[in-house]
């Protein structure tokens, strides 16, 4: 098997391809990704839903060949594990959300739309082409001064995003083999409950 045609998911219930086939890899090419695509996966997160209609997620996107003085300041807020594998990745993009509705409100569920505005914009990647690789590990006040983002917003993750490339350009023994593992998940009457908590058998 090719690392470029990694298997999809061995699903209990089959599922869309572009779901199944989701990845997140750490090995990418360093081919440019051109605008159109990018507004491509933009315009995917746009039209999310979200609670009252807030859109409360704004995307920082630090493109290498378009922006590479932006890109190289959202390497640097990478946590140091991060920077091994991202070197390469095209294009890396700062996700936040703003904590609060338009009237000042406190919005509770600004962070699971974003969060949903985020999975849209890795779909679209697919679409794509390409893929993303989601990241905690970086230094959310370093890229909130970096960037500007005003204090009424929350910096949640960094996303690496760009076309995947054989594991091979991975420099260390540890994450080629992560690259190439297996895809697990709990079983799903682990964490999809019938009508009640910890009752399995809903799709029985």
């Amino acid at each position: 098997m090719s690392d470029k045609q990694h298997k999809p998911a061995q699903t209990s219930a089959p599922i869309h391809p572009l779901l199944a086939s989701r990845w997140s890899p750490r090995a990418f090419s360093p081919q440019p990704v051109d605008v159109e695509t990018v507004a491509a996966m933009a315009e995917a997160a746009r039209w999310t839903p979200s609670c009252f209609g807030a859109e409360p997620w704004r995307f920082v996107i630090c493109n290498k060949e378009k922006n590479f003085p932006a890109w190289e300041k959202a390497f640097a807020c990478l946590a140091d594990g991060n920077k091994l594998w991202t070197k390469n990745a095209q294009l890396l993009v700062l996700i936040c959300a703003e904590k609060a509705f338009a009237d000042g409100g406190e919005n509770r569920h600004s962070r699971y739309d974003t969060g949903a505005a985020a999975f849209a914009w890795t779909i679209e990647a697919e679409n794509q082409g390409l893929r993303c690789h989601q990241m905690g590990g970086f230094d959310a006040e370093a890229a909130q001064n970096a960037f500007g983002v005003p204090d009424g917003f929350e910096c949640l993750a960094m996303l690496a995003a760009g076309y995947q490339a054989d594991a091979g350009v991975l420099e260390s023994d540890e994450l080629r083999a992560r690259e190439t593992a297996p895809r697990k998940r709990r079983p799903p009457e682990e964490s999809f409950f019938d009508g009640a908590w910890g009752k399995s058998g809903f799709g029985e």
